[in-house]
This record gives structure tokens, C-alpha cells and sequence, in this order.
């Protein structure tokens, strides 16, 4: 693997993880902006706890050595998540500033999937075990 393709990896991934950790934590706690901000876009309350928690156990999974298979679904979650993010933002007829977040995290989301180094893809796994 290049030197520039794991430079690309791990800045994209510690910015997507930094930003969804920080995030996670936020939702978790339940703040009056955010519980405001989530009954804005049509979901309930408690969806917040569902969305910290799984941000949080996402982060841990990308950052985690090893483990191809759950990285696979914590990209795939983090994936589905901000474009529904997005979605939401567009169906609520918000301005864009709204959403240019979810898009910027969906951007790293992509960058540190396919930038991503050969031990962790799911791909080598299968190589290993066919050899």
C-alpha cells in the first residue's frame, strides 16, 4: 500500500471518528438543543440514546485493529446514517448549511473506507483463509 493511501486513511479516520465520538457523546447526553434539534427533523426523543450509542460502538469499530468484518458495518452504519441525515435535512426543506455536516461526514465515511489498508478490509480475510 502507498505511503500517501495510509496518510489519506488514518487523517479521514480520525477526523470522521473524532467528529462522530463527539457527536455520539452529545446525543447520549440528551442536551435541550439537541433533543430541539432532532424533534425538528420528525424523530422522537429517545432516538438520540439509539443514534449515540451506535456512533460511539462505531468509532470504536473502525479504530480497533483487526476485526474486518464488523468495520464493514460500522462503515455501512455510519454510511446509512449521515445519508439519512441528509435526507432528513432535505425532506424538512432545510437550507443547505444543514447539510453540508452530514455530507462532510459522509465524505470521510467513503475516504476512510476505501483508503482503508489491507488488514483491515474484509477481502483479506478471505485470502488468508482460501491460502
Amino acid at each position: 500500500m502507498k505511503k500517501s493511501y495510509k496518510i489519506i486513511h488514518w487523517i479521514s479516520t480520525v477526523w470522521l471518528s473524532l467528529r462522530m465520538l463527539s457527536s455520539g457523546i452529545v446525543q447520549l447526553f440528551q442536551m435541550e438543543e439537541e433533543i430541539a434539534f432532532i424533534i425538528n427533523l420528525g424523530y422522537p426523543g429517545y432516538f438520540l440514546t439509539i443514534l449515540g450509542i451506535w456512533k460511539i460502538l462505531g468509532v470504536i469499530a473502525v479504530l480497533a485493529p483487526k476485526f474486518p468484518l464488523i468495520k464493514e458495518w460500522a462503515y455501512a452504519g455510519f454510511f446509512f446514517l449521515m445519508t439519512g441525515a441528509i435526507y432528513s435535512h432535505i425532506a424538512m426543506a432545510e437550507p443547505v448549511s444543514a447539510i453540508l455536516p452530514p455530507l462532510l461526514l459522509l465524505t470521510l465515511t467513503i475516504v476512510s473506507w476505501y483508503f482503508r489498508p489491507a488488514d483491515r478490509r474484509l477481502v483479506s480475510v478471505f485470502k488468508k483463509a482460501g491460502e
